[in-house]
């Protein structure tokens, strides 16, 4: 078992940057690959970023691409979501979640077996 815990949301202008973090607790966590999903209420949830458990390979939605980096410490179990130059349509809740699928791109939510509770991002225009 895994559990993931977010932090690092908040309000920030447009324009601005947060770093969100994911801490995961369980020894296998470097076995995992791990990606960033965001949600506003009444829409699915759509994915933002992932990255493969030897951080050899990452994953971006053409929403965020050169605007936001996922990077991941298998030292200290945690995944980070660095998010730049925000727009006021990032504004969303941020699930931190993990797949135990081997090999993919990691863009459908269907292939995480693990999931945090979110944390709230709003950016305002």
């Amino acid at each position: 078992q895994v559990q993931l815990v977010e932090s690092g949301g908040g309000l920030v202008q447009a324009g601005g940057s947060l770093r969100l973090s994911c801490a995961a607790s369980g020894r296998t966590f470097r076995r995992y690959a791990m990606g960033w999903f965001r949600q506003v209420p009444g829409k699915e949830r759509e994915f933002v970023a992932s990255i493969t458990w030897s951080a050899g390979n990452t994953y971006y939605a053409d929403s965020v691409k050169g605007r936001f980096t996922i990077s991941r410490d298998n030292a200290k179990n945690s995944v980070y979501l660095q998010m730049n130059s925000l727009k006021p349509e990032d504004t969303a809740a941020y699930y931190c979640a993990g797949s135990m699928i081997y090999s993919g791109s990691y863009v459908s939510a269907l292939m995480y077996n693990y999931w945090g509770q979110g944390t709230q991002v709003t950016v305002s225009s």
